[in-house]
């Protein structure tokens, strides 16, 4: 059985665009490390999971218009380019999942567990938790590989981040870890 490394929405949107969120670039560093260090792995996959919209999906009425198919703002930070033999999943929804091929790919590649990183923690990370539990997956939420949307919890960070890992920990019997614990 094989570990997934499953890197949502680390979006030019969702880093430094339209729902720029300061958050999101603390966590890069340990993202990249995780992803280099699970591609070295042969037990290990890298798996995007990414908003790419479609004009007047549903989410635009909660964020607005952002991330659409094929725009600069739906490409993965920089940073974080992914690699050849690494698995690129769009969405149109919070979850990773919904009318998505990866429940597919997770079957094909015997993928049975997975370590969540990226962004948010407490909307695409819960999403995206809940529906690697309903299908058996067992998950790890990596605490300093993820974030909230900052700009809609203003000084309460934190206490929200803390919430989100707590809620997937007792929900989903989600593992929360430290980058350092899987180097």
């Amino acid at each position: 059985m094989k570990t997934a490394l499953v890197v949502l929405d680390m979006l030019n949107d969702f880093v430094d665009g339209t729902l720029a969120n300061e958050a999101a670039k603390p966590i890069i560093g340990p993202i990249q490390q995780l992803a280099e260090a699970a591609r070295n792995r042969d037990d290990w996959v890298v798996v995007y999971a990414n908003d790419a919209h479609m004009a007047n999906d549903f989410e635009f009425a909660v964020f607005g218009e952002h991330a659409l198919a094929g725009s600069t703002g739906a490409e993965v930070v920089g940073e974080l380019t992914p690699v050849a033999g690494d698995f690129v999943v769009p969405k149109r929804f919070y979850s990773a999942f919904t009318e998505t091929d990866l429940d597919a790919t997770c079957r094909v590649h015997n993928i049975g567990k997975f370590v969540v990183v990226g962004q948010h923690t407490n909307c695409c990370c819960r999403h995206t938790t809940y529906d690697a539990f309903a299908r058996g997956i067992e998950v790890a939420v990596v605490s300093d590989a993820t974030c909230v949307f900052a700009p809609m919890v203003g000084d309460r960070y934190d206490e929200v981040q803390s919430e989100a890992l707590e809620y997937l920990s007792t929900f989903y019997n989600s593992r929360v870890l430290e980058t350092s614990e899987l180097l």
